[in-house]
């Protein structure tokens, strides 16, 4: 007698629910979308920063190379993106050619790889602006109301896959950060220098993303994990991490302790919130563990030197090392900018990854850019 079960059905969205890259699960979708309307060659996706107000590609699915990668711009200098949060729709452009004569970056790009026509969604979160997603076709005209219609339901989907792999961590971000705020701003780490460093490491990122190959979603999570670098030193006591002066052989080893101490926080809370397997918390455990190892193999807690340090926790050291320099604190002056990218100058080659301090230094005008945006405040 044969059986009444039948197996044979495929489903082609299965992996979704699978621990996967999150590039990968949109590739799925974009494959399942393609089974219908082949001409959607390309789908991207934008993450916003509101507090940047800048736009970052994130990721990518297509036959051809990403026109568009390792890119930043402010959200001002896209009007019609902006005009798409204006009239509350996603916008349509089945004939490209009418941006030709454009003079932002991403529209030559975009435009000379060959798209004809595009699609642009607007993600959201909770009522807020989360990114915007493209889908790109190198046929004109492709985007009729009835084709819109059918891609709309596969558009929510990917916008749904990013924002869960992405808010997962940003809460257990949010978590930590409050854990921080609770511990009475014990050491001199203020909320701006938290912000000022996560973006030198983006800009550091984003420089040196093709030497290391770093893609756009890793970029992010760099930017998103490094606030919490030294989460660590909330189990070293006030009696040695508020000490003024020097610290003695036994309160230095207590101290060198906060890299470990901040990874075991670290899983203990990626397993409370059970998101230990999302692709991309490797990265935070990296940059907690290892933002203190040096080039030279002289670093702790295990010695380790070049290319043996992950390259998360050398950009990490980078843009901490910078905003301590160039920020006021109780036993010290803030150092001007020179004087910072002198001393790090001296340090590449042998404490810190010179092609980091170089990306740090040859993009002095967003550093600056940053300083600027996150003052401290007298809150600080």
């Amino acid at each position: 007698m044969s059986s009444p079960f039948l197996f044979d059905h495929e489903d082609r969205l299965g992996p979704l629910g699978r621990n996967v890259r999150l590039v990968d699960k949109v590739r799925t979708i974009h494959a399942a979308l393609r089974e219908r309307f082949p001409f959607i060659q390309r789908i991207a996706a934008a993450v916003f920063d509101p507090e940047a107000d800048t736009l970052e590609t994130f990721l990518y699915t297509g036959e051809e190379d990403n026109p568009l990668t390792h890119y930043s711009a402010k959200l001002d200098d896209a009007p019609s993106l902006r005009k798409i949060l204006e009239k509350g729709r996603p916008r349509v452009v089945n004939d490209l050619a009418i941006f030709s004569g454009g003079q932002h970056e991403h529209t030559q790009r975009v435009g000379a790889e060959g798209y004809r026509s595009s699609y642009t969604m607007p993600m959201y979160h909770q009522g807020r602006l989360f990114g915007f997603l493209f889908f790109n076709s190198y046929d004109a005209g492709c985007f009729s109301e009835e084709t819109l219609r059918q891609i709309d339901p596969f558009g929510h989907l990917i916008a749904l896959t990013i924002i869960n792999d992405l808010t997962a961590l940003q809460t257990l971000l949010a978590t930590v950060k409050t854990a921080r705020d609770m511990a009475h701003a014990r050491d001199d780490e203020t909320g701006s220098h938290l912000d000022r460093m996560s973006r030198f490491a983006r800009v550091i990122a984003l420089s040196v993303a093709d030497r290391y190959a770093l893609t756009d979603e890793t970029i992010e999570k760099i930017f998103i994990f490094s606030p919490l670098h030294d989460i660590g030193k909330i189990a070293i006591p006030d009696r040695v991490l508020l000490k003024p002066g020097k610290l003695d052989p036994d309160e230095e080893a207590l101290m060198r302790t906060h890299p470990i101490r901040g990874r075991d926080m670290i899983d203990q809370m990626l397993t409370h919130f059970q998101v230990g397997q999302i692709q991309g918390s490797d990265i935070l455990r990296n940059i907690a563990l290892f933002h203190h190892e040096a080039i030279d193999g002289t670093g702790y807690p295990d010695g380790r030197s070049g290319m043996d340090i992950p390259i998360e926790a050398r950009i990490v050291a980078v843009a901490d090392i910078f905003d301590a320099l160039t920020s006021r604190r109780p036993y010290k002056p803030a150092w001007s900018n020179d004087d910072a990218f002198a001393m790090l100058r001296e340090l590449a080659g042998r404490k810190l990854d010179e092609h980091c301090v170089n990306a740090l230094i040859d993009n002095r005008e967003a550093i600056e850019a940053i300083q600027q945006q996150f003052q401290e405040n007298i809150m600080g």
